[in-house]
């Protein structure tokens, strides 16, 4: 089995790395495709790769799996949504776009969701997973946990905070935050806070916020694109509307929200920015939310084995046996052309 690792955004390697694991594992070639944005930040270089959509219509796929929203209609192989993130709230979670002829969903809230939409749309396949992200969690956390002791002694700190906001400016809460978190940070200095930015975020926040690190020395700006680490050693989340509360609730630790837009909330969520420091305080010493956790580990993911991105393959293994690898999809004009504007036409046409 020919597989295609699909990135068109850098948060796309965390996601699929644990999957080419696996198709290591099994001895099925495989072949990242890269933006050409985001090459410099591709961390695999050594492996096959390419940011030529050409290359991908010569390799002859026989699955491709996407974190993203689109893929080129016109690359053989089975097109597989595997997604990038949780944050079901957003605009467009569950939009079906037709490009793709399987599903591979995180858990029973979204598997539901994505089943009513089979059956309405009738051109795709839903398989519940598990998230091949979220195996590190399983896998390593152990080490991850030893690099938190030792980053902890390095600050002379007794506790992390990461602070990660959504880059959507009508979301975001980073103009808001910006003196609240150097006040915090300046009254605790037992406490290390972390800054981990989506890197879709506007450049002038970026720039304010670097800033603001360089200023006090228990605030630090992180650019690795992998926001795994930093989520298992921290201690809270701060963050407004993002997948990533998802993911950090799941590894049972308390989240702080500002204005965020979720329907469900199982975690503090407070529109008064100037109470920052209460509410970490109140987080921290009581976690009035650990019951309401349990709901997300049941609903969102309830996969503790590691084992995701192994079930991803092996329902792409399956999905293949039995319906093969389709020939094309009927698609809109509309959407053959945004295929075109993003990635061009196929060489063959």
């Amino acid at each position: 089995m020919k597989c295609i690792l699909f990135c068109q955004n850098n948060y796309s390697f965390g996601i699929l790395e644990p999957l080419k694991h696996v198709l290591e594992q099994k001895g099925y070639p495989f072949l990242w495709y890269i933006n050409p944005k985001i090459i410099t930040d591709f961390p695999f270089k050594n492996e096959a790769h390419t940011t030529s959509i050409g290359d991908l219509e010569d390799f002859n796929s026989d699955a491709i799996f996407v974190p993203g929203n689109e893929v080129p209609y016109y690359l053989r192989g089975v097109k597989v949504q595997v997604f990038h993130g949780f944050a079901g709230e957003k605009k467009g979670h569950f939009r079906i776009r037709h490009y793709f002829d399987l599903y591979l969903t995180q858990g029973p809230f979204f598997t539901r969701k994505f089943l009513e939409l089979q059956q309405k749309f009738k051109n795709f396949d839903v398989v519940e997973t598990g998230w091949p992200k979220l195996d590190i969690y399983s896998l390593e956390r152990s080490s991850f946990e030893n690099e938190k002791r030792e980053i902890l002694t390095a600050n002379h700190a007794n506790k992390i905070i990461l602070y990660a906001p959504t880059f959507s400016p009508k979301l975001t809460s980073a103009p808001y935050l910006l003196s609240h978190l150097k006040q915090f940070a300046l009254s605790n200095p037992d406490y290390l806070i972390l800054l981990k930015f989506h890197p879709l975020m506007a450049q002038k926040w970026v720039d304010k916020y670097q800033k603001l690190a360089q200023e006090v020395t228990n605030i630090k700006f992180e650019t690795e694109k992998n926001i795994i680490k930093y989520l298992v050693i921290s201690d809270l989340l701060i963050s407004d509307t993002s997948s990533v509360i998802y993911e950090f609730l799941l590894l049972d630790k308390p989240v702080i929200t500002f204005n965020t837009i979720s329907n469900t909330i199982y975690w503090e969520n407070s529109s008064a920015y100037s109470e920052l420091e209460h509410l970490i305080n109140r987080n921290i010493k009581t976690d009035d939310f650990a019951e309401q956790r349990k709901i997300v580990f049941k609903e969102y993911h309830p996969y503790q084995d590691g084992k995701s991105a192994l079930r991803m393959v092996e329902a792409v293994e399956k999905y293949i046996e039995t319906k093969g690898i389709p020939v094309k999809r009927n698609l809109s004009f509309l959407r053959k052309y945004k295929i075109h504007s993003i990635f061009g036409k196929s060489k063959r046409s």
